[in-house]
C-alpha cells in the first residue's frame, strides 16, 4: 500500500512539475507569430530562431510596444530604417503599420537578412541591428574592438552588450522549438 501512494504522490510531483517548466518556457519565451517568423524566415533566408530571439528580446511580441528612442512594434524598427526597407521591397509604408505584428516583422526579417549579407557574421549584424550600421562600422574599423574587420572581439556600448547576451540566450531556446516548426 506505502509503494502505491509513493507512486502516486510521485506522479503528481512530476505532472505538477512538468506544468510549471512548461509554464515558465511559456512565458518567458513565448511562441508568438510563429506562422510569420518561420515564413519570412524562409523567404529571406534568416533562421526562424534568431527573428524569434530578437522580437523577445526587443519587445516579448508587443505589437504596441514602443521605445523611448523611437523604434515601433514587435521588432522594435526605428520609423526610417522600416522605411527605406520597405521602399526597397516594395511595400507600403506607415507608422502605423508598424504596429501590426506581421507586418513589423516581415520588414524586420527582411532588414536582419540585409545586416547578415552586409556583415557576413550574425553576432556583428545583430549589433548592428541594436546599436545602428554606423557604430558597429566604426568598431570595425578600430583594433580595440575588432582584429579581423569582420568580427567583434568587444562591443563598447554595454547596451548592446547585453543585448546580445539576451539573443543567444533566447536562441538557445528557439532553435530547438524552431527546428521542428521548419521541419514540418
Amino acid at each position: 500500500m506505502k509503494t502505491i501512494y509513493s507512486v502516486i504522490i510521485l506522479s503528481v510531483v512530476s505532472i505538477v512539475l512538468s506544468y510549471c517548466i512548461g509554464a515558465f518556457y511559456a512565458y518567458f519565451y513565448p511562441m508568438k507569430f510563429k506562422d510569420e517568423i518561420v515564413y519570412y524566415g524562409g523567404q529571406y533566408g534568416v533562421n526562424p530562431a534568431i527573428v524569434a530571439s530578437v522580437a523577445n528580446v526587443e519587445s516579448g511580441f508587443d505589437e504596441n510596444a514602443l521605445s523611448n528612442k523611437g523604434a515601433v512594434g514587435v521588432m522594435q524598427l526605428m520609423p526610417t530604417t522600416a522605411e527605406w526597407v520597405a521602399t526597397k521591397i516594395g511595400e507600403d509604408y506607415s507608422l502605423n503599420l508598424l504596429y501590426n505584428g506581421k507586418y513589423n516583422i516581415k520588414i524586420a526579417t527582411y532588414y536582419i537578412s540585409y545586416l547578415l549579407n552586409h556583415f557576413g557574421d550574425a553576432k556583428t549584424a545583430l549589433c548592428a541591428y541594436n546599436a545602428g550600421q554606423g557604430n558597429v562600422k566604426n568598431w570595425l574599423k578600430n583594433k580595440e574592438y575588432s582584429t579581423d574587420g569582420i568580427t567583434l572581439a568587444k562591443i563598447p556600448f554595454e547596451e548592446t552588450k547585453n543585448y546580445i547576451n539576451k539573443v543567444e540566450k533566447n536562441y538557445r531556446y528557439y532553435k530547438n522549438r524552431y527546428k521542428t516548426a521548419v521541419n514540418n
